[in-house]
């Protein structure tokens, strides 16, 4: 199999240097949920050299409808190494690492380095944490969440995540197009930063559908200490 037949669609998108220069990636996701899933199917598939996994969680029943890297067969494992196995069976050009263990265990014992950071947990102390690690190796990350229907996204390079006021919040319901609608923005983001593209940077991005179904979005810029 021809690296250069496999990716052929996104060479003519934006040429064989870039293609090449996406092998030499890697990259980290926080979680393997619902933003999770969507994120490693859509990168695992780009031709990003390396991807590691980082979750704890097995595979429940209630996750599978909106979860879409996971079947009815993978309930009971963890939810890191099915997202691996199921991004070397896509993508033979892909190393994957997965790591079965929580966010802080894994900042503690991490020493690779990476070219970007992608949030897909679903609590705010946690990615509190994430924003303070990425800082400590001057790596940007991107944030997102979903609820209901609407969802937030920001590629947090200089601005703190501290100044959404950190709290035990527990989500709300949700549905799998949501999920998988911000998640692939998400993923959108990070492909076009690591292929030298442009990308706004400390800006959140709200989405929401209003009472009649329309898609609203908003931005807010964060602040970033900067004058």
């Amino acid at each position: 199999m021809e690296f250069e037949h496999y990716f052929r669609r996104q060479i003519e998108l934006w040429g064989s240097e870039t293609q090449e220069a996406l092998r030499q990636k890697r990259i980290v996701i926080v979680g393997c949920g619902g933003l999770g899933s969507t994120l490693a199917l859509a990168l695992g598939g780009s031709g990003i050299g390396e991807i590691h996994l980082v979750d704890f969680d097995e595979v429940s029943l209630h996750n599978i409808h909106r979860q879409i890297a996971f079947t009815l067969a993978d309930e009971g494992r963890n939810k890191a190494a099915v997202t691996g196995e199921l991004l070397v069976r896509k993508n033979p050009f892909l190393k994957v690492e997965a790591f079965e263990c929580d966010f802080d265990r894994f900042a503690r014992e991490a020493t690779e380095r990476y070219d970007l950071i992608l949030d897909a947990t679903d609590n705010l102390p946690v990615r509190q944490r994430i924003d303070a690690w990425a800082k400590e190796r001057t790596t940007p990350w991107i944030y997102a969440s979903v609820e209901e229907f609407n969802g937030q996204l920001c590629f947090f390079d200089r601005a703190d995540f501290g100044v959404f006021g950190i709290s035990d919040h527990t989500p709300g319901g949700i549905a799998a197009p949501m999920v998988m609608q911000i998640g692939s923005l998400q993923a959108n983001w990070a492909l076009r930063y690591l292929a030298g593209l442009p990308v706004v940077r400390d800006r959140l991005h709200y989405l929401y559908y209003d009472p009649q179904g329309e898609l609203v979005i908003q931005k807010f810029a964060l602040p970033t200490g900067e004058e």
